[in-house]
């Protein structure tokens, strides 16, 4: 997300202050940036606080519901008292031992028909990757390169992209080095990946010992993997930006972070200083495994193919696909990245002294991926033409939309992919679908009569294509997309620094956040879990204030009230809870009586 408006919505920040767990997070990343060494993390993995936040974490996660090969999923957990929760995962990581991991297969999301294994961990075991991950990010974000996007708080593909176009246009570095990692989830080394570990600072010997056994557990169906981390864990992306970490800085310390012996005044002058070494000047930009060195000449692109080619197998034991591996000049060719292609073409604003600049299209292979994911959901209406089923294409052409923007030429490969979908569109949903004749200005009906969501007025409002309504809702344009220059990532932002924070989210009243600190130091140990996460957000969405009087809400004198009784059916649901005052509480059970 570049977006600062979106980024103060984050609410992930929020919940570590929710349960009192920022202040420890920020001091193991300022340990970390200072080189300490940390020997005892499962004490931190173990607090209470923590394991309550994991359970928060990932209980809004879209996966929560998946289950794995016990067959239960978030809601077995959100039944469990909290005292259980909180005895239940130290006791299981006294001697763990990882359940058997589901194994599934997802559709590439780039390439059609292709899939990619996913290995999905049992919910109780996805719980404890949670509250190892919360622990060890900081620490890690302390020492990951800060031109590595992928997987890390506050990074996206819209930056990886805005950095590309930066060292093309700016840099004027037009040489682009691909080299595509053969398999790498499936098989990076388990022994190298511990030691890297043990080389970024992390010594528990416990931690380490747990994360083995997480690499080790068995694919149910295919036996227990002697390498590769398998996706679909929660701690998965870390460990695989952990290994590919010592890429990055073994690339960066030959250019980028060298220290010349010339000396220069300022930061901005040391690239010059460089250029009187005999180093070659090259940049690394990286998402996930996917990533890109950009040299000024072929000669140093050769060089630094052949070197990091070398490098990968000897230290990593990776190998490269030498088919899907090349180098490129994007003035005269074109080199495919995150989705799109990416070459650079002379500027027309400056004819006196012209400049090459970065173009991008949506990539056919993702083109293709679109047009079939779109397609596939325009069958399931056919056969269950729901509001339900109309929304989820709607979310699927926004989300598509939002990534490919960046493409500068996004709006004509939105024109394509409209023209290819519409045809299936009008043929199978004919029969389903409301259309209104003539152009949008000229429509012979009210423009209230026409059911368009606040979403399609905000995005979609300029775009006066002919509505499509199916179960009456109306179709997102499919084409309605235009351009967005992304933006490099701000080297201010930062989850785990008191500054970096304030550029993220606004802070919590003071009011709130007392209450909420004293919910967290007051547990009720008969209360569920899902009771106690809940009351603790509805008491930060109510702002510390009563949700009946607007009155503060103050210690002692605050109950939270279940609208439908759970003798009735209630349940702990978030919908179901009020923060009110002691006294509003007698009001309402006492109008029930009388009633």
């Amino acid at each position: 997300m570049t977006d600062n408006g979106n980024l103060k919505k984050r609410q992930k920040l929020r919940n570590n202050e929710y349960y009192d767990m920022q202040e420890t997070y920020d001091e193991l990343y300022q340990r970390s940036i200072k080189g300490d060494t940390f020997t005892d993390l499962m004490s931190i993995i173990t607090q209470e606080n923590n394991i309550a936040l994991a359970f928060r974490n990932i209980k809004g996660n879209k996966g929560a519901n998946t289950p794995g090969t016990d067959g239960l999923n978030i809601d077995e957990i959100k039944e469990w008292e909290f005292k259980q929760l909180v005895k239940d995962i130290p006791n299981k990581l006294k001697d763990y031992h990882q359940k058997s991991v589901r194994r599934v297969h997802i559709p590439k999301a780039h390439s059609p028909g292709k899939t990619r294994p996913l290995g999905i961990p049992c919910i109780d075991d996805r719980l404890i990757q949670q509250c190892i991950l919360q622990v060890l990010e900081p620490i890690c974000e302390a020492k990951f390169h800060k031109h590595s996007y992928g997987f890390r708080p506050n990074r996206s593909t819209d930056e990886a992209i805005a950095r590309t176009n930066h060292l093309i246009n700016i840099n004027g570095l037009h040489y682009a080095v691909d080299l595509d990692i053969r398999r790498f989830f499936d098989n990076v080394n388990h022994g190298k990946l511990i030691k890297q570990l043990w080389n970024l600072g992390i010594q528990d010997k416990k931690l380490l010992c747990i994360i083995g056994k997480t690499l080790k557990s068995e694919i149910k169906g295919e036996g227990i993997p002697d390498k590769g981390t398998p996706q679909g864990g929660i701690i998965s992306p870390l460990l695989s930006n952990i290994v590919l970490n010592e890429l990055d800085w073994w690339l960066s310390d030959q250019w980028e972070t060298y220290e010349s012996k010339h000396k220069y005044s300022r930061e901005d002058k040391k690239y010059g200083a460089l250029k009187k070494t005999n180093l070659k000047e090259f940049f690394l930009v990286r998402y996930a495994d996917d990533f890109k060195i950009f040299c000024r000449d072929y000669k140093t692109a050769q060089k630094i193919y052949h070197a990091t080619r070398q490098w990968l197998r000897e230290r990593l034991g990776l190998d490269i696909s030498p088919e899907k591996s090349q180098i490129t000049n994007v003035r005269k060719g074109k080199t495919e990245f995150l989705g799109l292609i990416i070459y650079a073409k002379k500027s027309k604003k400056n004819k006196v002294k012209q400049k090459y600049v970065a173009y991008s299209n949506i990539s056919d292979k993702a083109k293709l991926a679109i047009i079939n994911k779109l397609k596939d959901q325009v069958k399931v209406i056919k056969k269950e033409p729901t509001p339900a089923q109309v929304n989820k294409l709607n979310a699927m052409i926004l989300g598509i939309h939002q990534y490919y923007k960046v493409a500068t030429h996004c709006s004509l490969d939105f024109n394509e992919i409209k023209y290819q979908v519409s045809k299936s569109l009008y043929n199978r949903l004919k029969g389903v679908t409301k259309r209104f004749k003539g152009r949008f200005k000229k429509l012979k009906i009210p423009e209230s009569e026409i059911p368009r969501s606040n979403t399609y007025k905000k995005l979609y409002g300029r775009y006066k294509s002919k509505p499509k309504v199916i179960a009456g809702i109306t179709i997102f344009p499919i084409y309605g997309s235009t351009h967005e220059y992304p933006t490099q990532h701000n080297p201010k932002i930062n989850s785990y620094t008191k500054e970096g924070r304030e550029f993220i989210h606004d802070k919590l009243s003071d009011n709130t956040k007392t209450n909420i600190m004293y919910l967290l130091r007051t547990k009720i140990f008969d209360e569920t879990v899902e009771l106690h996460d809940n009351s603790i957000s509805l008491m930060s969405s109510q702002k510390g204030k009563c949700g009946v009087t607007g009155e503060p809400l103050i210690i002692h004198g605050m109950e939270c009230h279940h609208k439908l009784p759970k003798a009735k059916g209630g349940t702990d649901e978030y919908k179901n809870l009020i923060w009110v005052t002691a006294d509003v509480h007698k009001l309402i059970h006492a109008c029930k009586v009388a009633n």
